[in-house]
Formats: structure tokens, sequence, C-alpha cells
């Protein structure tokens, strides 16, 4: 048999996440953003779940390839656009739309020679100071762009840099403002953090939300996922591949970092960093081994980590070799462990989590609602 190990997706909780942030998005449109191979969820996996939107947006010209080779035929946006002059070429094949962010697109759009006009997603820096261009860049970037017939159309857009926190955009909102004073053009303004926890002060034509739409909270810990309505998309869960009781004083794992206080018993999980575990983990990091929370204990290895079975077995459930192990997600049981929770745990965000996935873990995914 196939190593325990595997990941479901959920495409129901998608397309359930997919309907709230449109509910909180109010009459905007909404980008379902699928970069990073759609958080480590894989994009042929998961775009028939999102259907339902009214743009993909991704970061390379990979990506939007696939979508689409997969019969994608809606709007497709490209987040950090063009990387050289000649990439301009696919979104004319492809009609793609693309951020503009810097003075060197501008120059290679002006030089392009294309057929199909390029709709343009004009990014302002409004504090992040990634990417975008500052107050007067963006007036002189809007006059060019309005001159070139290349250009059919203009969205101005910018990225909060603290949208997690409930005064997080004051001041970036008032920088956006100023700066985009009496442009007329469709806006673009609000990630997943803005969309849920700013919807009111961030109303625009479109939002993009992201890791929300996998189901992580964007302000975790603030909030949980199950606040804003939102379902985990994707269950890492494996199985108990070995139990033992340890005695009083016995060590656990590379380096001895856990100590049995009393006799313990151990349960040893077909799960690693080598399938994309945090190996920073620390004892306590949760997990559910028959839907029970357990304990991590001991630093995680490149294929096994062990958990403390005193929760599960005080509850009198049998618990042995080939029993459910839960990382993150949903359980049989219907028992859930948020993946914020496990990244809090090891003080990364879900973000890394969900990306990290490894190639070797099977991935199955789910159509229907589990019964």
């Amino acid at each position: 048999m196939p190593r325990p190990i595997v990941a479901t997706i959920h495409l129901p909780a998608l397309q359930h996440n997919l309907a709230q942030l449109r509910q909180r998005a109010g009459t905007a449109r909404v980008w379902g953003v699928v970069k990073a191979n759609a958080y480590g969820h894989g994009i042929t996996r998961v775009w028939p779940a999102l259907r339902a939107a009214d743009g993909l947006a991704c970061l390379d010209l990979d990506e939007a390839k696939l979508l689409r080779e997969l019969g994608w035929r809606g709007p497709l946006l490209l987040l950090e656009g063009t990387f050289e002059p000649r990439d301009l070429e696919l979104c004319s094949t492809l009609q793609l739309w693309h951020v503009v962010h810097h003075a060197e697109q501008l120059d290679w759009l002006a030089a392009h020679k294309t057929q199909q006009p390029h709709h343009v997603f004009l990014k302002f820096n409004s504090g992040m100071n990634r990417l975008g261009f500052d107050a007067p860049g963006l007036r002189a970037a809007w006059a060019r762009l309005h001159a070139m017939p290349q250009v059919q159309g203009v969205t101005l857009m910018t990225h909060f840099a603290n949208a997690d926190r409930p005064d997080g955009i004051e001041a970036a909102l008032r920088a956006w403002r100023l700066a985009t004073e009496g442009m007329q053009a469709p806006l673009c303004l609000a990630n997943s953090a803005a969309t849920l926890v700013h919807a009111a002060a961030t109303a625009a034509d479109w939002v993009r939300p992201g890791i929300a739409l996998y189901g992580a909270a964007p302000d975790a810990p603030t909030h949980r996922a199950a606040d804003w309505g939102l379902q985990p998309a994707m269950t890492l869960a494996s199985q108990l591949i070995a139990t033992q009781t340890l005695a009083t004083g016995a060590q656990v794992g590379y380096g001895g970092t856990y100590t049995a206080p009393k006799p313990t018993t151990m349960g040893v999980v077909a799960c690693g960093y080598a399938d994309g575990y945090p190996r920073h983990a620390p004892n306590g990091t949760p997990v559910l081994v028959q839907g029970v929370r357990c304990p991590l204990i001991g630093r995680v290895s490149m294929d096994m980590l062990a958990v403390d079975l005193a929760p599960v077995l005080a509850q009198g459930q049998p618990v042995g070799v080939g029993s459910e192990v839960v990382l993150w997600g949903r359980s049989r049981s219907g028992a859930e462990l948020p993946i914020d929770e496990v990244a809090q745990a090891a003080q990364t965000i879900a973000y890394e989590l969900m990306c990290a996935l490894a190639p070797r873990v099977r991935v199955i995914v789910e159509h229907q609602e589990s019964t």
C-alpha cells in the first residue's frame, strides 16, 4: 500500500468560501487568486471550484497558459505583470490583463505592436514599498497609458501592507486618495484581509482574495477562519505507524527535545518535514488523533513525528497502528484543526504551510461534501 499520508482538497469548501467572500464584497467583482499553484492546492485541481469567480489572478505566464488550456475563458490577471518585453506577445495571444508597476513595463508596452489592445492594472505604492509607483510616478504613468494605442483600459490598484489590523489601512488609504484624486477608473484595492476586515473602507470594482479562498483567516490569530464563515479547503492526514510506552525520563527524537514527565503512551505518525510539515513545530503543537486533540512531542524529523496519545486514551477510544491522524483540516469524525492554529504554534503562517506541501504527498480531490 502507499505511504498513508494524503492531502485532500475539498472543492465544496472552496465554492463555499468564494460565496462567502462574494457576499462580503458587495457589488465588487471577485478575482480568485491562484498564484503559487493555487496556494499549494493545485491549479488543475481547484479551478473547477472557482468557475464562479469573475476572474482568476496568477503570477506568471505558465500559470496563465495552464488556465487557458484548462478552459478558463474569463478575465485572467498577471499580478506582477510582464517580466520582459516578449511577454506582451503572450498577453495579446492569451488575452491577459496585466499589472504595470514600474517604468520599464511602460516602455515595453509603448514599443509593443499588437492587434489586441491591453487592459492594464496600474499599481500605486501605498506603503508596502515593494511594487508600484509613487504619487508623481502614478500620474505620469496614467498619462502615458492613456496616450498609448496599445491600451484599451486602465484599472487602478494598490496593496495594503497591514490590512490584517483594525487600524492598518488608514494611512495607506489617505495616500491612495491623494494620489488618485481626479482619476476616473475602475478600482481594485482589497486582498483577503481588506475584503474581510475593511470591507466598507475598501469598496471598489474588484476584490482579489487569496488565502481566504482556501479556508485560512488573513488576520489570524485575531480571528479564526470559522469566525469569517470559512471552511478548510485542504486536509493533511496520515496514520499512526507505531506506538510505544515511554518510561519516565525517556526522551523523544533528535536532540531529545522532549522528556517524558511520567509513563507516556506515544504514537509515531507517518509525516515529516519532507512532506511539508514544519520542522520547527514545537512540543505541544496540536494534531488530531481519531478526532481528539493530542500534542506533538519531540522534534519533527524528515519522515516522522511523534504525539502524546494520553488525550485520546483518556476518552476511552481504541488507538493503535492505522489510527487516523489529522495534521490540519477536517477529520472523519467532523472535528477540525484549523491550519492557522498549527501555523501559529510553529511561528509561521498558513500561507507557508499550504505552499510547502511536498510533491511526494499523495493528493485526492473531494468533489462532494462528505457525509
